[in-house]
């Protein structure tokens, strides 16, 4: 996700939206690929996992990480890695790898442009407890919904992708910046001016990375204040 923003021109489409703020997705899926154990304090826990995995949870749990796996090692480009994604999601579903497949898949459908079916498969995913994964797929989804100009359905994604981030402040100014974006799209100015507003004042270094400042001197003049 570029970082870095240039001073607003007048005409800013909501194109230039999604081509700078959709990147939650890409560290997403990188963060999916890491099924590898970590190293150290937590090997106690990883053996607990393993356990679970194999006694509990039993070989369907094996079977949809190897068949996870086997996507990510073989899939050739975004077109054949959806298909084969979806695959995986579908016949294991709720097991690791088919949980792990259907957020793969959704990101590589939102790369296709089908966004309908992206949102169907990030909706499948289930981030078991990380923060940072659950509001980017969630955040996602509100890009998938910007895609399809359903603004609404969009600010609705990104707000609950803030609260999904849970004071996240790397995370949550991104989605505050998306808000604001479509409220502009939308020709609503004061809502947009809201969202800059807080980025200000509640995430300074985040503000700090473009000029925040210049566009809420321009939803200011938008908005007749």
């Amino acid at each position: 996700m570029a970082e870095n923003k240039q001073a607003p021109q007048q005409d800013e489409t909501l194109d230039n939206l999604n081509n700078s703020l959709t990147s939650a997705g890409e560290a997403i899926v990188k963060n999916s690929k890491m099924i590898g154990w970590c190293v150290g304090g937590v090997a106690v826990v990883a053996l607990a996992v393993l356990a679970y995995i194999f006694f509990v949870q039993g070989p369907k749990t094996e079977k949809s990480i190897t068949a996870f796996n086997n996507v990510e090692a073989t899939a050739a480009n975004d077109s054949l890695a959806a298909v084969e994604y979806k695959k995986v999601a579908d016949e294991f579903g709720s097991a690791v790898g088919g949980n792990l497949a259907a957020l793969a898949a959704g990101q590589a459908l939102y790369e296709e442009g089908k966004y309908e079916e992206a949102i169907k498969y990030l909706q499948q995913f289930d981030g078991n407890g990380d923060e940072a994964i659950q509001a980017g797929a969630i955040c996602m989804i509100g890009d998938c919904y910007v895609n399809l100009k359903k603004y609404d359905e969009a600010i609705s994604y990104f707000d609950k992708a803030i609260v999904a981030a849970n004071g996240n402040g790397a995370l949550i100014p991104r989605y505050l910046d998306k808000k604001a974006t479509v409220f502009a799209a939308q020709k609503n100015y004061a809502e947009a001016l809201k969202c800059y507003e807080t980025i200000k004042k509640d995430y300074p270094k985040y503000s700090t990375s473009y000029n925040v400042d210049a566009y809420i001197e321009r939803e200011k003049a938008r908005a007749g204040k």
